[in-house]
């Protein structure tokens, strides 16, 4: 009966002034503060109306990606809060405890509005590295196909100083970039950024828009209230540059202001906006063209050549009459007509050698010749740039 009730429930969630969205996929980090609002466990009564707006804009048509802090203070409240030394490796051994209490805890939570959770644990390594960068992406956006909602957090149970990123605000920024997001939410302890620090001025005023993030904004930064997580506002005033600097819109707001991620989404003034900088299409383009020097090159046949700089289409297989240097997945290489001339630059998304067992051949045949798929498109059109 509980499964046939479940999307049945889901189909009455109350849709708000959420049809004229300019957003199509938001990532919504909590910080721990919020999870637990101020207390040392996790506050589910207050997770589970997260849960309820975050669904609410999954039914509105917009995608979810949730990046979640808590694992430690979830580890702690599993173990009935034991006195340990303050090492890395109890806090991995809190963190390794807690992360599957607090998994659990979401997917039992969105299960009431008939949604899944997909879990994704990541490093600095997975994201400085490209091709782990790919795979994750590819990660995301298959779970998101299937409306399923992705769940990041860092892997602190195996990360140490020197791989870690530190704190979920700039995880965060990169799991936005990571999923080419056009929002980013920012829920913590305080209102937003003030002009003033509102623990110790009464008359500190919310500012209510950010355009540009400069040294004197940088100041107005303090720490956390609560003491419970790793990120102040300065830390997300980082977060907020780097994805704003990738075309992405970013609000920091209360996590306990009423339906804060369903009125953001909305476009209705909550918290601190910061404005984008530029569009993700460009800024990425951007990157391709100041990024790592081309380590292969692709020889297009005519209608490859057309379909690319004529038709705006991503390069498929059966367009490659040549495969030039040694290189893996991720790797940026040059696009090249019959003639040799230089046509664009993109990101691959197979290796030289499984490009060379592929090439002229049509996209259906891709997994039958290597084993695997990752994709119809060898470089696909929002990872390139016709030159």
């Amino acid at each position: 009966m509980g499964i046939r009730f479940i999307p049945d429930f889901f189909k009455q969630i109350q849709v708000m002034n959420l049809s004229d969205t300019r957003y199509r996929r938001v990532v919504v980090k909590l910080g721990t503060s919020v999870l637990t609002s101020g207390s040392k466990r996790l506050d589910k009564a207050h997770m589970v109306e997260l849960a309820r707006q975050m669904a609410t804009l999954m039914r509105a048509g917009i995608e979810v990606v949730l990046c979640t802090s808590g694992a430690i203070a979830a580890g702690r409240e599993h173990l009935m809060y034991p006195e340990l030394p303050d090492t890395m490796a109890n806090k991995q051994l809190l963190a390794a405890v807690g992360q599957s209490q607090l998994i659990l805890a979401w997917a039992q939570l969105f299960s009431i509005y008939g949604l899944h959770v997909g879990q994704l644990l990541l490093t600095r390594a997975d994201l400085h590295d490209r091709e782990r960068y790919l795979n994750a992406r590819d990660t995301l956006n298959a779970l998101l196909k299937q409306n399923i909602i992705p769940i990041i957090n860092e892997n602190d149970a195996v990360a140490t100083n020197e791989i870690k990123v530190g704190d979920n605000d700039n995880l965060s920024a990169r799991a936005a970039l990571l999923c080419d997001a056009d929002l980013l939410i920012l829920l913590t302890d305080q209102k937003g950024l003030f002009d003033a620090d509102p623990r110790h001025n009464p008359n500190a005023h919310l500012i209510s828009e950010v355009a540009n993030i400069d040294d004197s904004l940088r100041q107005l930064a303090g720490g956390s209230v609560s003491g419970l997580g790793t990120g102040g506002m300065a830390t997300k005033l980082e977060a907020a540059d780097i994805a704003r600097r990738a075309g992405i819109e970013v609000v920091i707001a209360s996590g306990h202001h009423p339906d804060a991620i369903e009125k953001i989404a909305a476009g209705e003034s909550v918290g601190t906006h910061f404005c984008a900088i530029e569009t993700p299409l460009e800024s990425r383009k951007q990157w391709i063209l100041a990024g790592p020097k081309a380590k292969g090159k692709l020889t297009l046949d005519e209608g490859a050549v057309r379909a690319v700089t004529e038709k705006g289409r991503s390069l498929l297989p059966k367009g490659i009459i040549a495969v030039e240097g040694e290189f893996e997945r991720g790797a940026t290489v040059q696009l090249l007509d019959p003639n040799g001339r230089k046509l664009a630059r993109g990101i691959c998304r197979y290796s030289a050698v499984a490009l060379k067992r592929i090439a002229g051949q049509h996209s259906d045949n891709i997994e039958s010749l290597l084993g695997y798929d990752y994709g119809d498109a060898i470089v696909h059109r929002n990872d390139m740039v016709v030159l």
